[in-house]
Parts: structure tokens; C-alpha cells; sequence
């Protein structure tokens, strides 16, 4: 099964070397599932010829805003709702859980409680999940007929399903402690508050549920629907 990776954003320029860039983290999450991929940069304007481009499809995390004015972030909508009407399955990650639900119809904000970061805890069919988070933005409120899956006090709508064909998640089950340490040292420094940051660092070797959402995903995107 060929899975179209949506890249949204990149990696800091001081981990891509040492753990990749975001579409590898996609890569090492669901290896050993059979997956061939490839990669679209459409945060760099490199669009798939449409929908047809793949048999699933995932969106990436970003620095970027899914409210920001980017060239390319009205094409990536357009190629959402395609993806969308085509029944292919698609995962949405962090920005991509939020531009899912833009293109979609709901509404996506900066948080006035703040920052998420680091290992966080959801509820999700009475069990709970723990995945390393880091975002600001939330998906404040719904597209007509998406279904909250998980969510907690801080992120209602963590999680979210769509028909059968689309499930999207407000965490990053693909970051690894290593690469939040990095962008606590990188990209949190003067945005996120000194405090948050360190608490998150104290509990970076909280055991993740990782492994479990990746299996979760990989029979998501491969099992068989009705077209």
C-alpha cells in the first residue's frame, strides 16, 4: 500500500541530520507494516497530482498556522476534501489533525490556556493514552459530523474521526522523547514558558503509547472499505 505523506513543515535544522525530518518520523512510526511512501513538501508548494496519488494519505505536524495566509495552504484544502470525496483513508497530525478540520469546516484558534508539551495524558474509551504533544492551536470547534474520540481538560477534541475514512490526532505519537527534548532546546526557548518547558523536560522518560497508536493507525489506513 502506498501512503502519500502531506509534509507540512520541517524539522529544526539541528535534528533533521541526527532523527529526520517529519515525514521520516512517519516512516520509522509505521515501518514494518508493508508501507511504501512517498513524500509531497506542499509546505514547500510540491503537490501530488490529486488524490489518486496514493491509496492513503497523511498530513504532518507544522510550525504554521492552519488560520495563516500561506500560498499553500488553500491547495492542501482543496487536495483534503478531494481526498475526502475519493474515501481513500487519511490521518491528519497535529497541524494536520487542524487543517483537516479547517478545509472540513470547523474552526481552529490559538489557545488562550496556552501551550501543550510534552507527555500528556487522554481518555479514550475509558482507557488513557499518553503521547508527547506540543501545540498551541486546538480545533475549537467541529466540522459537521466529525466524532471526538479522545480528548482531556486542556484539548476537548483531541482526536476525531470522520465517516470511516479519516481519523486525526491532536498529539504526535511519531515524536519521540529525544525529539521533544530537541525542540524544547530549539523551537521552545522564548515561546513557550520557561517553567512549562522544564516541567515537560522532567517527565520526558514517561513511558509513551507510542507503539500502540502506530498499530492503530497502520490498520486504519490498511483496511478494506467500500468505494
Amino acid at each position: 500500500m502506498k501512503i502519500g505523506i502531506l509534509q507540512t513543515g520541517h524539522s529544526p535544522d539541528t535534528l533533521i541530520g541526527q532523527m529526520g525530518d517529519y515525514d521520516e518520523l512517519f516512516r520509522k512510526l509505521l515501518d514494518g507494516y508493508g508501507f511504501t511512501f512517498e513524500t509531497f513538501a506542499v509546505v514547500d508548494g510540491i503537490f501530488p497530482e490529486g488524490a489518486e496519488a496514493a491509496d492513503g494519505w497523511i498530513v504532518t505536524g507544522s510550525r504554521h498556522g492552519a488560520y495563516e495566509d500561506h500560498d499553500w495552504i488553500p491547495p492542501l484544502e482543496q487536495l483534503i476534501r478531494d481526498i475526502r470525496a475519493s474515501g481513500k483513508p487519511m490521518i491528519g497530525v497535529c497541524f494536520g489533525h487542524q487543517i483537516i478540520a479547517k478545509a472540513l469546516g470547523g474552526t481552529v484558534e490559538k489557545f488562550d490556556g496556552g501551550w501543550s508539551i510534552g507527555p500528556t495524558e487522554y481518555q479514550m474509551d475509558g482507557e488513557t493514552v499518553v503521547l508527547n504533544a506540543w501545540h498551541q492551536d486546538q480545533v475549537t470547534a467541529l466540522p459537521e459530523g466529525a466524532r471526538v474520540l479522545a480528548g482531556n481538560d486542556f484539548c476537548e477534541n483531541a482526536i476525531l474521526a470522520y465517516d470511516d475514512s479519516i481519523w486525526t490526532v491532536q498529539p504526535h505519537p511519531e515524536f519521540s522523547a529525544a525529539f521533544v527534548d530537541g525542540l524544547i532546546r530549539t523551537r521552545g526557548k522564548g515561546v513557550v514558558p520557561e517553567a512549562q518547558l522544564a516541567a515537560a523536560s522532567d517527565k520526558l522518560d514517561t513511558p509513551l503509547d507510542d507503539s500502540r497508536i502506530a498499530k492503530f493507525m497502520a490498520e486504519f489506513l490498511l483496511k478494506e472499505r467500500s468505494q
